[in-house]
């Protein structure tokens, strides 16, 4: 045994959001034994599979088109307009777990919208979220994942700026700068979900205190990829993980200190399981 000290970070974990959409999927998932979910309820292959074992059926949008009469999970990520008049026209019943920040979000890049105002959205091509904040402007607000896919030069001179919840608030405000330097009035909302931003100062001051750490993330999810950067710049022993099964002996060294964290979108359960795993070296 190499007497490892484990330590799971009490901030890791599901945000709100996230809690809030898996609780209503598990109390219809008690009630009727099955229910259709748009997409992933969140970006963690482990818990997907525990709820789909209960009944959860993941479905996209093709698959919405074909289905009538039957009640269906909007996860934490929101969606468009057309989603909710596809579902009248299909006598569905939508239930809505938009996460609260999400849907402020929308209401305020809807306005915008109503006013004329020139766009941009810093944010993840193709994400859940993105999808459901551009079907807010018709699909006519510009998405950038990097200030590099922006020609600043042929930029209109006033634009809105707003991010996707989950995105890095330096780099939102990196991006700010940039743009305000180059002669440019942008209206500036800081649309990005605190508790989700806060966790990277938490994450650092986490990862400082390890010789190892081990982050527990889905590969689909952008917060976990950026959380687990936060970690690993912070403590170059850090290690990237989807399920136990990947924990490797061979990291760990006799009588060490090992931190456990993930993304908001990471169970305490698959945390535990990590735990329980390294234990055994």
């Amino acid at each position: 045994m190499k007497n490892l000290q484990v330590q799971i970070d009490d901030h890791s974990g599901f945000c709100f959001g996230v809690v809030y959409a898996i609780e209503m999927a598990e109390e219809i998932l008690d009630e009727q034994g099955y229910l259709y979910c748009l997409g992933d309820i969140v970006h963690n292959d482990e818990e997907v599979n525990r709820l789909t074992r209960k009944g959860l059926k993941i479905i996209d949008h093709g698959d919405l088109h074909g289905l009538r009469d039957e009640k269906v999970l909007i996860r934490a990520h929101g969606e468009p307009p057309s989603t909710y008049e596809l579902a009248i026209k299909n006598n569905l019943t939508l239930i809505d777990a938009s996460c609260p920040v999400v849907l402020k979000l929308q209401n305020r890049i809807k306005n915008s919208f109503d006013k004329d105002e020139k766009i941009y959205i810093y944010g993840k091509h193709g994400h859940a979220e993105v999808i459901g904040l551009l079907g807010q402007t018709n699909n006519k607000a510009v998405v950038f994942q990097d200030i590099s896919e922006l020609d600043i030069a042929t930029l209109p001179k006033n634009l809105t700026l707003y991010s996707q919840t989950t995105k890095s608030t330096d780099k939102f405000y990196q991006i700010n700068d940039i743009l305000t330097q180059n002669g440019i009035a942008v209206n500036t909302n800081d649309t990005i979900c605190r508790q989700v931003s806060n966790r990277d100062k938490e994450l650092r001051d986490f990862a400082a205190k390890f010789d190892k750490i081990v982050f527990v993330s889905g590969t689909k999810s952008s917060n976990g990829k950026v959380l687990y950067n936060v970690c690993k710049e912070k403590n170059p022993n850090t290690y990237f993980v989807s399920n136990p099964e990947q924990i490797e002996e061979s990291w760990f060294n006799p009588n060490e200190s090992v931190g456990i964290c993930g993304a908001t979108s990471t169970p305490m359960w698959l945390m535990e399981q990590v735990k329980e795993r390294i234990l055994t070296f």
